[in-house]
C-alpha cells in the first residue's frame, strides 16, 4: 500500500473515534448519554482548549520545558543503554556478575522512584530527566544486548578468517546486527522518556504539560486534561516521526528500509 493510502486510512480510524466520541457525549442513546460529558468532555471542548493554548502562547513554555526533559532522558537513556548493553555482551563474565543486579534494578517500580529523584535532584528539570532515564536506559541495554548476541557465528568467523581485528569486527559486524534491535528499541523508549519527564511533573513541578494535566485535573477541568494529553499525544508522534528519518538514514542496506524510501 502507498503512503497516501495508508496516511488516508489512519486518519479515517482517528476521524472514525472522534466522530463516535461526539456522538456518544452529546446525543441521547436511549433516553442517557453514554459519555457524561463531566467524566469524558467532548471532541469540540478538547480541541477548543488545544487552539486557546497555542492563540495564547500559553502552551509554549510548558512544551518547551517537557520536551528538553524528554530529549535529554531519551538522548543519556539510550546512550547508556547502547554502551552498556555492547559492553555486556562483549564480556561474557562481566554480564554474568552483573545479571541479578540488572533485573533488581529493572524490577523497580519507576513510580516509586519519582519521589526519591525529587528528593535529591530538587524540583528542577533533573529530576524528571533521571526519571525518563530509568525508564529508557533498560528498554535499549536489553535489545542492543541481544542485537550483540544474535550476530550469526557464521558471519563472525568469515569474517575473522578474512582478517578481521576486533575493532572492524564491532564496526562491520556487531554494530549492524544490533542496529536493527537499537532502533525497534528507540521507537518504544521514545513514549517511555516523554512518560518519565510528564509523571515527574504530574508528581511536583512548576511547568511542564504533565504540570498543565495535573492542574486541569486539579479543577475538574475534563477538556483541559484531555487536551494535555492530545498534545502529549501528537508530541511523542512527531519525535518518533524523526527517529524514523534516522533509520532509514543509516539502515539504507536493509531491504525494507530501502522499499520505505
Amino acid at each position: 500500500m502507498s503512503r497516501v493510502g495508508l496516511f488516508a486510512l489512519q486518519m479515517l480510524v482517528a476521524v472514525a473515534i472522534i466522530a463516535l466520541w461526539q456522538v456518544f457525549a452529546t446525543v441521547p442513546v436511549f433516553g442517557r448519554i453514554l459519555l457524561p460529558p463531566f467524566f469524558f468532555s467532548n471532541p469540540v471542548d478538547v480541541f477548543s482548549q488545544v487552539i486557546n493554548w497555542f492563540a495564547t502562547g500559553v502552551i509554549w513554555k510548558h512544551l518547551a520545558i517537557t520536551l528538553w526533559e524528554s530529549i535529554l532522558a531519551f538522548v543519556i537513556g539510550s546512550l547508556g543503554g547502547v554502551l552498556v548493553g555492547f559492553w555486556f555482551a562483549r564480556k561474557p563474565l562481566v554480564a554474568a556478575v552483573f545479571d541479578p543486579y540488572v533485573k533488581m534494578a529493572n524490577a523497580l517500580p519507576r513510580v516509586v522512584l519519582a519521589p526519591i529523584f525529587t528528593l535529591w535532584l530538587g524540583l528542577g528539570i533533573w529530576s524528571k530527566v533521571a526519571l525518563g532515564v530509568t525508564l529508557v536506559f533498560f528498554i535499549v541495554f536489553f535489545n542492543v544486548y541481544q542485537g550483540v548476541k544474535e550476530v550469526s557465528i557464521v558471519v563472525r568467523d568469515n569474517a575473522r578468517m578474512l582478517g578481521m581485528g576486533e575493532r572492524q569486527l564491532m564496526r562491520h559486524v556487531y554494530w549492524p546486527s544490533a542496529l536493527s534491535w537499537m532502533f525497534s528499541s528507540l521507537h518504544t523508549s521514545v513514549g517511555f522518556a516523554v512518560v518519565g519527564a510528564v509523571v515527574g511533573e504530574y508528581l511536583g513541578s512548576a511547568a511542564g504539560l504533565g504540570y498543565l494535566i495535573q492542574q486541569a485535573e486539579g479543577v475538574f477541568d475534563v477538556a483541559g486534561v484531555f487536551a494535555g494529553m492530545f498534545v502529549l499525544s501528537i508530541f511523542v508522534v512527531l519525535i518518533d516521526i524523526g527517529v524514523t528519518l534516522v533509520e532509514r538514514r543509516l539502515l539504507v542496506w536493509r531491504p525494507d528500509a530501502v522499499d520505505a524510501r
